[in-house]
């Protein structure tokens, strides 16, 4: 065989390994996925039996410290069974009976090809409607009202307890199915304690079990996004932005989804009154902190950008590209409240980038300013007249966080007691 053919050879045979590779990595991520919904089912399950043997016999609250002493004696080995993991099982089985579970799959079809109205409708439909709780061990005993046995033979009463149980195992299974299909099923145990222990409302819930998917969040970036009030700030916020009158239809909705109001940069090494290129460099330095809070799809392309234009020299603040919208994004940082010129500077940086950066594939660049803080009617009215899409939001610095946000922080004490429990089960993991 020649050269040419024994690298032909090898160049396929490497191809042939990458292929194996591929599947053995996408292999095990569908493990770890399909195992992660087999523990949530196993909770939920286990968290509707606690509630359906309370209920039936009376049992108050000691009912689960008994259950975590009977399953060290009983299942030494087992683990991630403490009395305050089994609460959290009976709060999981208790926000998604089996009605929810249908419902937020049928609210999933729905939003196949979202929008923000639709996404807002549908959200506000789960917060407002009020599901009955019906505990997974109630389904049986339903099942059994269905079979009177008085004085049958005792093959009789063997048929009717086998069909009894053939029935009871195909609800199990349509059970399941409903679970698995469901995007609870697709949400990490510690991702759904933090929303158990932040009693959202279930339309809520849902917004954020849906981006954490998504966005691939982990849980400690799902609290930060929970604590800084992330649905509040992106959906429920009435936006400053001319992106109606500017963008298509299917683009000017996203824009406005994807905008937030306030942004909250995580900016420890900024000076108390920070001015805008303090804020830039810090933005550069903790890009990826930065970028996860603009939200999916963006990415990074320069920092005071240069531009020549005529003889004179100007620098676009931060310029980034959204892969949703297709688009570059100019942001215009400033360090005071908005004035009206600052409109129609960034409308000039938009019209540049337009003509220097932007390809045949590209949607219209987009312009987004962020100030210390604005006057809204004053600012709509700034926008009035301009052909380009500019949104305008607030941002705060982390350390200086709004006082409605608050409130949604937990407090030394919170932490404090959650730590020493932390390090409790750390130290006592049969707890």
């Amino acid at each position: 065989m020649n050269n040419n053919g024994h690298n032909i050879e090898k160049m396929n045979f490497d191809a042939f390994i990458n292929a194996v590779g591929s599947e053995i990595e996408q292999a095990q991520v569908r493990l770890i996925v399909a195992a992660n919904a087999q523990m949530l089912f196993h909770y939920w399950k286990v968290g509707n039996y606690i509630l359906y043997h309370q209920r039936l016999h009376g049992w108050g609250s000691k009912t689960i410290k008994q259950l975590a002493k009977a399953i060290r004696l009983n299942f030494p080995e087992k683990k991630g069974y403490s009395e305050r993991n089994l609460t959290y099982m009976c709060q999981f089985a208790r926000a998604y009976p089996l009605k929810v579970l249908q419902n937020l799959i049928k609210t999933d079809a729905k939003l196949i090809a979202p929008s923000v109205k639709k996404i807002t409708d549908e959200v506000h439909y789960l917060n407002d409607t009020q599901f009955t709780q019906e505990p997974l061990a109630q389904i049986r005993s339903a099942e059994n009202e269905g079979f009177i046995i008085t004085q049958e033979p005792l093959a009789q009463i063997h048929n009717v307890a086998k069909t009894v149980s053939d029935i009871y195992q195909m609800e199990i299974e349509s059970i399941e199915s409903t679970f698995m299909a469901s995007p609870v099923a697709r949400t990490n145990w510690a991702s759904h304690v933090i929303m158990l222990n932040s009693s959202l409302p279930l339309g809520i819930s849902y917004w954020y079990m849906k981006q954490s998917v998504e966005m691939g969040w982990s849980s400690n970036v799902l609290k930060m996004q929970i604590d800084s009030d992330l649905y509040s700030r992106q959906i429920n916020h009435n936006k400053v932005n001319n992106f109606t009158a500017t963008l298509p239809a299917p683009q000017s909705d996203l824009a406005n989804y994807l905008l937030k109001d306030p942004y909250i940069f995580d900016l420890a090494g900024a000076k108390e009154k920070a001015d805008e290129r303090d804020i830039e460099e810090q933005l550069v330095k903790h890009v990826t902190r930065y970028l996860l809070e603009m939200g999916n799809g963006f990415a990074f392309v320069a920092r005071q950008k240069h531009f020549q234009i005529g003889n004179s020299d100007f620098f676009a603040d931060l310029i980034l590209y959204s892969i949703p919208l297709h688009a570059y994004i100019v942001v215009e940082l400033k360090a005071t409240p908005f004035k009206p010129e600052y409109a129609g500077q960034l409308n000039f940086y938009i019209n540049v980038v337009d003509d220097k950066l932007r390809g045949e594939n590209d949607n219209k660049t987009i312009g987004l300013l962020l100030c210390k803080g604005k006057d809204e009617v004053v600012a709509q009215y700034a926008l009035t007249g301009y052909d380009q899409p500019i949104g305008i939001s607030d941002y705060q610095l982390s350390k200086v966080i709004p006082e409605n946000l608050k409130s949604a922080l937990p407090s030394v004490e919170e932490v404090e007691e959650e730590l020493a429990l932390f390090l409790d089960n750390d130290k006592n993991p049969q707890k």
